[in-house]
């Protein structure tokens, strides 16, 4: 009788763990079984509907009949990375091409819509310009007066997978001008390392293009981005898209934004 309890238990448990799990993950590659831990192919954590119907590709267990345990429901959405972050790991400011302009030169430089002046005649160092702060529209001169930022922070992207990178990759990603803006630096101590959910730009006509680099930064470097950033991301493109453009000689090239609103009934929120 014990033996076939045993085995009615087994093939309940087989049963729910061969749950139908092809709508899980379906927009981030489906489920995978990444480093012992079962998640999207992406890297994106499981959702709970999709823990609750057993699919498990690392075979770890899960609640069944619909009901996830409380120590999978109070799970962090992003755990901590167990290296603490350290701006130095990540170098910025290179002079990748040898002639004498950094990262921060060359940028300044390319949204500059003024006369330029340098500090010296070799033309390294710029210390006049005119540039207009996307984030509140404030026109600045001074270069001292302005910050080089990073739109998704190096903190962040410590946080959302960066934090196992190799010191070239974090270069490449600190220093890549997709990813940065000329702005003033007030507004750049405002934001800090905060996501698009915890600080968003003063003028809110830039929100559309912010929503955008945000996106698209993630997705080029394979960054996980959160639930609470998804929102606020579909929160800003809309918002976006009612206010006009921002005026040309702020605006960088840009692509669209697609980002879909998900059903509140759907637990998979997708960009």
């Amino acid at each position: 009788m014990t033996k076939l309890f045993a085995i009615l238990l087994f093939a309940a448990f087989a049963m729910n763990a061969s749950a139908d799990c092809r709508g899980c993950c379906s927009h981030h590659g489906g489920v995978r079984c990444i480093k012992g831990e079962t998640k999207c192919a992406d890297g994106i954590p499981l959702s709970w509907k999709c823990q609750s119907k057993g699919c498990n590709k690392c075979g770890s267990t899960t609640t069944g009949g619909g009901k996830v345990s409380k120590k999978v429901r109070d799970a962090p959405r992003n755990p901590k990375p167990a290296k603490k972050f350290d701006r130095k790991d990540w170098p910025h400011w290179i002079d990748e091409d040898g002639d004498c302009q950094d990262t921060r030169a060359e940028m300044l430089i390319k949204y500059n819509t003024g006369e330029l002046k340098f500090k010296r005649n070799k033309e390294c160092n710029v210390s006049w310009g005119r540039w207009v702060c996307p984030y509140t529209g404030k026109e600045l001169t001074k270069a001292s007066d302005v910050d080089i930022d990073h739109v998704v922070p190096l903190a962040n992207a410590h946080r959302s997978g960066g934090a196992t990178w190799t010191r070239e990759q974090k270069r490449e990603f600190a220093n890549d001008p997709l990813n940065l803006l000329v702005v003033d630096d007030a507004a750049n101590q405002a934001k800090g390392d905060k996501g698009p959910d915890e600080w968003k730009p003063e003028s809110k006509r830039y929100w559309k293009e912010y929503a955008w680099r945000w996106k698209t930064v993630k997705e080029k470097y394979n960054l996980t981005i959160s639930r609470p950033e998804t929102w606020a991301l579909i929160e800003m493109r809309k918002v976006g898209e009612r206010l006009p453009e921002p005026e040309p000689e702020t605006a960088d090239e840009t692509g669209p934004i697609e980002i879909e609103i998900p059903s509140p009934a759907v637990e998979e929120l997708t960009l």
